[in-house]
């Protein structure tokens, strides 16, 4: 048995001894025992070869990008939360002269940024790696605006998925996985009033 790090409810071995599922948030999460310390967890993001030039780069973050260039305009002030090494969703939005910061705890830690408020956030590919999510969605949260979004990007897990050989749970920094399920209750328990799920995109509406 181990306390989910979402919700806090006993939650059982779900596959080998590597991850437990949550009977009630749906959360699947690795065995803290096997986490990457900070350094090992930095290497890898490091490994990544992520060029904000690169179009296919580009395309794979649109999910996001587009959907804040219909919601939001320049005057708008936005966040990319867990920005990473290469700022990719930012780099998009400003160089069409959109107003966004960023913030990572690796790359880009600006704790000022963390102390205003936004109309909108973008965290793509960031929630599969948070050690303590119940934290970081409160954090989330408390950084939007009334009327704001929060667009993430992950890759949901369901269970027609023959979980022993999905690709997503072997990247060693994956350690928090969501299935449907689990949005809804971060919809219903962190203060957000709508949620919607297209793929692998999340948008969480205050």
């Amino acid at each position: 048995m181990s306390l989910c790090p979402l919700c806090s409810s006993q939650s059982e071995l779900f596959y080998n001894d590597e991850f437990f599922l949550c009977p009630t948030c749906g959360g699947i999460f690795k065995n803290q025992e096997l986490l990457l310390d900070a350094k090992d967890e930095k290497e890898r993001y490091e490994l990544h070869s992520d060029d904000v030039n690169d179009l296919g780069y580009q395309k794979f973050v649109s999910p996001i990008t587009t959907n804040v260039f219909n919601d939001f305009t320049k005057e708008n002030c936005g966040l990319d939360f867990g920005c990473g090494n290469s700022k990719i969703v930012a780099t998009v939005l400003q160089n069409e002269s959109y107003n966004v910061k960023v913030y990572d705890p690796f790359f880009a830690p600006i704790l000022e940024n963390l102390k205003e408020k936004y109309d909108y956030i973008t965290s793509c590919e960031v929630i599969e790696h948070f050690n303590n999510p119940k934290k970081e969605f409160e954090l989330l949260r408390s950084l939007l605006k009334e009327n704001g979004k929060l667009y993430c990007m992950t890759h949901l897990y369901e269970e027609s998925v023959d979980f022993a050989t999905w690709y997503y749970k072997n990247d060693p920094t994956h350690i928090f996985i969501y299935q449907a399920k689990t949005v809804e209750f971060i919809k219903n328990n962190f203060g957000f009033s709508d949620f919607s799920i297209d793929k692998r995109l999340i948008i969480l509406s205050v």
